[in-house]
């Protein structure tokens, strides 16, 4: 298999981890891989985002319990678990004589959990079996297929060099609905591509405030064609790296920092950006010069935003507001929607969000888009600009929602992006005059440096 088809196994030192087993003895590893069971129960029965539940200050209590080691351990498990759900899926049917049991959720949770270490991660196959069986026993919903997972994971783990590949090749890992979305909008073979993306890790981009060279030495990354700095993997902490103390850069990938270099030379203008935290794109129009009001409705995320902000040096005014309510006593030269959205053009860095999304949820958040658009609409003097973006990568978010805004919004027009008004973007710039990313876009040297997130733009002018 080569590099690129197969992902890189990650390192973990398990014998940090401490858990309790059936009779309360000590057995190091197991309350890691009981939380990391849970919370992929979370994810793939209630649909709820990993991101939330893996949050340090506010996450599900069984992740908070764990040492920072843990939690990177689960957090890895969780990833390798979700963006391979469906071949791990088949490796298990392949070795069972009948399905399992409707009802015997944890069961598979406990076999998807062992199989991300088993396959993906750095872990003694022993260790990820033994303490999976453990589990299992000490679960009284499980206790009966405690020799059943024993000999699932062994058979998979003995044969796991011809068994992976031809389980990789044959799967696809994404839900049925996704899949006929992607290849309805981009054909087979471009959807095939993104699913494939899709496997590997996200590199991780910068927004520097100048000097992209030098911050791609210091960084020990590359200048990408449209200005964001990349690296491949973060050795450390972001706030280790050079230039955060001093508010050099912000993380933002590249397909993110598009959209605010649509409106060219803002430099003394009246810019709003609404739906703003975390303030990556806020920040973009600050360090351009423009006047920024940052608008968001949540208060918790625009206190995030001002701490960024802050770290940045950089200043625009905040407002806390329902953007169908905001009425500001001046309307603005450019307003910049990022509007909420599936986010299915980020599945590379949150594979979850093929687990919490459905089908009916993209048609829902079409319509919460197109109304907020409708007020944004609203907020743009005559003749200014207005750039609305998301990162889904479904039409019905994107290209669909803003031919129909503007078939019934005549004082708008579509400003047409040029495929050499942004450096980079000339693979990105559709015909019809907006832009449209995939994580199969942005070839660079190697997959580990390739790739970017999906997202849709489109410019409108309004009329005078």
């Amino acid at each position: 298999m080569t590099a690129a088809a197969r992902p890189e196994r990650r390192k973990h030192d398990h014998k940090a981890d401490h858990g309790r087993g059936p009779e309360g003895t000590f057995v190091p590893g197991l309350a890691a891989r009981q939380a990391a069971a849970r919370l992929l129960a979370a994810v793939v029965e209630a649909h709820t985002p990993l991101d939330g539940m893996t949050d340090g200050s506010h996450g599900h209590p069984q992740y908070r319990a764990l040492d920072e080691r843990d939690r990177g351990l689960v957090r890895a498990i969780l990833i390798s678990a979700l963006r391979h759900r469906v071949t791990i899926e088949s490796l298990i049917a392949g070795r069972l004589d009948r399905p399992l049991p409707g009802n015997a959720h944890m069961l598979s949770h406990i076999l998807h959990v062992a199989l991300a270490q088993i396959l993906f991660l750095d872990i003694p196959d022993s260790a990820a079996v033994d303490l999976a069986v453990s589990q299992a026993r000490n679960d009284p919903r499980t206790q009966r297929f405690a020799s059943l997972v024993n000999a699932v994971l062994r058979g998979v783990a003995r044969e796991k060099e011809t068994l992976l590949p031809a389980a990789l090749g044959a799967a696809r890992d994404a839900p049925d609905w996704f899949i006929r979305r992607l290849q309805d909008a981009y054909g087979a073979a471009a959807a095939d591509a993104i699913l494939a993306a899709h496997r590997l890790e996200s590199p991780v981009d910068f927004t520097v405030k100048s000097d992209a060279e030098k911050w791609a030495g210091l960084l020990g990354g590359i200048v990408l064609p449209t200005g964001s700095v990349r690296i491949g993997k973060l050795d450390r902490s972001v706030g280790e790296l050079p230039g955060y103390d001093d508010g050099e850069w912000w993380v933002q990938d590249a397909a993110a920092a598009l959209p605010a270099k649509l409106f060219g030379s803002i430099a003394g203008l009246r810019v709003a950006d609404l739906c703003a935290a975390p303030g990556g794109k806020t920040a973009q129009l600050a360090a351009a010069g423009a006047n920024v009001t940052a608008v968001e409705i949540s208060d918790n995320r625009m206190k995030r935003l001002a701490t960024n902000l802050a770290r940045l040096k950089l200043d625009a005014e905040l407002i806390v507001a329902d953007i169908a309510t905001y009425a500001p006593d001046e309307k603005f030269d450019a307003l910049l929607l990022d509007a909420p959205c599936s986010s299915t053009g980020t599945v590379r860095r949150h594979p979850d969000v093929l687990w919490t999304k459905t089908e009916a949820d993209i048609v829902k958040l079409a319509g919460v888009q197109r109304r907020l658009l409708v007020d944004a609409a609203k907020l743009v003097k005559p003749g200014g600009t207005l750039v609305f973006s998301n990162c889904s990568l479904d039409p019905k978010e994107g290209e669909e929602l803003i031919r129909a805004f503007l078939a019934d919004t005549p004082a708008y027009v579509l400003d047409r992006i040029a495929p050499d008004e942004v450096p980079g973007i000339a693979g990105f710039s559709s015909a019809e005059g907006w832009l449209r990313t995939t994580p199969a876009g942005m070839t660079m040297a190697t997959p580990a440096l390739s790739g970017l997130d999906g997202f849709f733009a489109a410019r409108m002018k309004k009329l005078g």
